[in-house]
């Protein structure tokens, strides 16, 4: 491996690595199994440690989720590989007030009718606005914003009604509200602090760079960047590491 090149590749997963909420293909697994040989490889979620390793199919990889808010380890334990969470911070919500800044989104934005629950209040303190509801098909999720060009429009106002979280266009249709200080470029350089690693040691592959994108602390930080417009393409950037 070249002594001047990154020694950690750090990846976004739905839309860099796979489809939203898809596992990952068989040449993407063989790819990263490949790298694991060379690399210290993370993964940097929006998700809980636990989604991610369930839609990855247990890969051997070390995980941070929820942006930091979590952080596990994947090891070997006889034949099998298990999650083992090391880290798991949570935060306290007003839950009234986060229903109600929903609805009183809902009424500015015009988001109507929606399916499910008006917002969803994760175990963490993590919040989740979905513009089609809680319990929408997974087509009308994939259907409604794939270029994310709706909800940049709208996304100053949805970050002014939660002044006390971070904001970021997640997912294919929702956004992803999150305690500060937690934040991909957060963690990302808590995880270097703590092994000892440069910024510039680091190459980081991520789809959702542009504005409100969660991805895009880091974009614009010091940390070597891939960007991704289509992860078919993934497997291309991999093979030229190897």
């Amino acid at each position: 491996m070249d002594t001047h090149g990154p020694k950690v590749l750090a990846f976004d997963l739905d839309g860099t690595l796979t489809q939203h909420k898809s596992p990952l293909s068989p040449e993407c697994r063989e790819l990263l199994m490949r790298s694991r040989e060379r690399y210290k490889l993370l993964m940097v979620g929006a998700g809980s440690c636990r989604r991610i390793f369930t839609q990855m199919e247990n890969f051997p990889i070390q995980i941070i989720g929820n942006y930091g808010m979590q952080f596990a380890d994947v090891e070997q334990e006889a034949s099998e590989t298990v999650l083992i969470l090391q880290s798991d911070r949570k935060v306290e919500v007003n839950t009234e007030l986060a229903v109600a800044r929903a609805n009183e989104l809902r009424k500015m934005l015009g988001y109507f009718p929606y399916k499910g629950e008006t917002i969803e209040i994760h175990e963490s303190g993590m919040l989740t606005f979905p513009i089609l509801g809680t319990e929408a098909s997974i087509a009308d999720k994939l259907a409604y914003d794939p270029d994310r060009i709706k909800r940049r429009k709208v996304y100053a106002q949805v970050r002014d009604m939660f002044p006390e979280y971070k904001v970021y266009i997640g997912g294919s249709s929702s956004f992803d509200i999150v305690p500060h200080p937690y934040a991909k470029l957060h963690a990302l350089d808590l995880y270097c602090r703590q092994n000892r690693f440069s910024h510039d040691e680091v190459l980081y592959f991520g789809d959702d760079y542009g504005l409100g994108g969660n991805d895009e602390d880091v974009y614009l930080s010091d940390i070597p960047f891939q960007c991704i417009d289509d992860y078919h393409d993934t497997p291309r950037y991999l093979e030229r590491l190897l």
